[in-house]
């Protein structure tokens, strides 16, 4: 982090990247320790929704594997796949939230709204296991609860990507439950996801993500803007400054910053990016993470390995 042409702080954290053939290329620090993946493991929790019978594609398929911006776009398909399944907000577990979008947040609060279940950024996947537990005559007030029939599909599914057990079993920001991985185990999932058989629960996710982007994220995040420009990209972020990776010939990578802070995500991807050879003007556009003051730049975030 430098400012004013001083460094001021530094965050570290732990990179793996795998080879197309899924095998460790290269890797910095502890990439074996299990960490809680955060929004990276929801192409895994969507592909198990798959798996419990409910036939979802196209953008509602991509928005059940979402951490969404709240734009309209998104909150709309919500309330639609709500009213499809006889399924109302009320139903939803997510913490009342703002929008995530920064830009979307302060419009929510300028036309006099207030948090809400549904603004919150996991609302498309909660909708989604809902419509899965109504589908199956399974609970619904109990969906996220570690014993529930789809939070124990959800496991399996982890496991199986992952090619590793789950150590630890916590409890996400939205109320899911939230199996770790290391960063090894998430890397392989996402190469997993992106070299499945077409047809597959786990390319379908990875099919609906790569070619409805703005539904994974929005129109101003970095995971949209990657899908967008590199074909064929499988990327997601979670929360405590996590990121998972998969390219179309079955190279991955999966980070973590130790302390949390989201804002390096973009400068390290679009390094790790460059050191793989890949070559586009998205990765400038993802890296530039701007520090101010008084109101103009003074410094950026530069990664540095």
């Amino acid at each position: 982090m430098f400012r004013s042409g001083f460094v001021e702080g530094r965050h570290r954290g732990s990179l793996v990247v795998l080879a197309a053939d899924g095998s460790v290329d290269w890797a910095l620090g502890d990439v074996t320790a299990p960490v809680f993946p955060r929004s990276t493991n929801k192409p895994m929790q969507a592909a198990a929704i798959l798996r419990a019978g409910l036939d979802l594609s196209g953008e509602r398929l991509a928005l059940a594997a979402a951490s969404h911006s709240g734009e309209t776009f998104h909150l709309d398909l919500v309330r639609t796949m709500l009213a499809e399944y006889d399924l109302t907000a009320e139903h939803l577990q997510t913490p009342p939230d703002l929008p995530l979008d920064p830009e979307e947040a302060e419009h929510y609060l300028a036309a006099g709204n207030v948090r809400d279940r549904l603004t919150m950024n996991c609302s498309g996947k909660h909708t989604a296991m809902l419509a899965a537990c109504a589908l199956n005559g399974w609970p619904l007030e109990t969906y996220l609860e570690q014993g529930h029939p789809l939070q124990q599909l959800i496991l399996d599914v982890v496991r199986t990507a992952g090619g590793e057990d789950v150590a630890h079993i916590g409890t996400d920001g939205c109320g899911a439950p939230l199996m770790s991985l290391s960063l090894t185990g998430l890397a392989r999932a996402f190469r997993y996801f992106v070299c499945a058989e077409p047809g597959t629960p786990e390319r379908r996710v990875a099919d609906a993500m790569r070619a409805h982007p703005e539904y994974v994220a929005g129109t101003r995040r970095p995971d949209t803007w990657l899908m967008q420009a590199l074909p064929g990209t499988l990327s997601k972020m979670g929360a405590e400054a996590v990121q998972a990776l998969a390219l179309p010939d079955g190279r991955a990578l999966a980070f973590k910053i130790d302390d949390g802070a989201t804002r390096t995500l973009g400068p390290v991807l679009a390094r790790v990016l460059r050191h793989m050879g890949i070559d586009d003007p998205v990765l400038s556009r993802i890296e530039d993470v701007p520090l101010h003051g008084g109101g103009v730049r003074v410094g950026e975030i530069r990664a540095a390995f």
